[in-house]
């Protein structure tokens, strides 16, 4: 359990292949449970896509980074105007966990109310090498900015600027 007081915004390394990064969100759960499950709040944050919630129901993602904040895309090399994801749901218990394959990993969601807030704790496991690590690292940390810009009504800055300057931070700081 975190609070705000000791909540860090970096994602760490809970095992060598497993990184977990926390938000604390305005609530109330339900809130934050939409933003996670409902496909037209999670593209403003995430990707679109339908969610079929139930324990192996399928999951389609698709990324549009370039829509999530104003202002000139500064897409990094070798990043895609468009990336999607097919899965499937491996774990759920509404409105608390939320859990899908993700390539050769997972990623969970556990939400927990923690007042008037939301205490959100995203895992992603079995990342596969340091270029995966410091990419998903500072995606998350970048995609869960954004999200605690528009649940607290407020415009994201440039996501891609956001991204490549915290997988720089991400590779000074995790081991190589």
């Amino acid at each position: 359990m975190s609070d705000a007081a000791t909540l860090d915004a970096q994602g760490v390394l809970t095992e060598p292949t497993t990184l977990r990064i926390q938000r604390l969100l305005p609530g109330p759960i339900e809130r934050i449970w939409a933003w996670l499950t409902e496909s037209d709040l999670r593209r403003q944050w995430l990707a679109a896509g339908p969610m079929e919630l139930r324990v192996g129901g399928t999951v389609e993602l698709v990324w549009r980074n370039d829509e999530l904040s104003g202002g000139p895309a500064q897409r990094p090399p070798g990043m895609e105007s468009e990336h999607r994801l097919s899965s499937h749901i491996t774990r759920l218990d509404p409105p608390r966990l939320l859990a899908f394959g993700w390539g050769g990993g997972d990623v969970t969601f556990e939400l927990e109310q923690q007042g008037a807030q939301v205490l959100l704790t995203v895992i992603h496991r079995r990342l596969l090498d340091r270029a995966s690590l410091l990419n998903v690292g500072a995606g998350w940390h970048a995609h869960l900015d954004v999200l605690a810009a528009r649940t607290e009504s407020r415009e994201p800055g440039p996501f891609w600027s956001a991204w490549s300057r915290l997988r720089a931070e991400y590779a000074d700081r995790l081991p190589g």
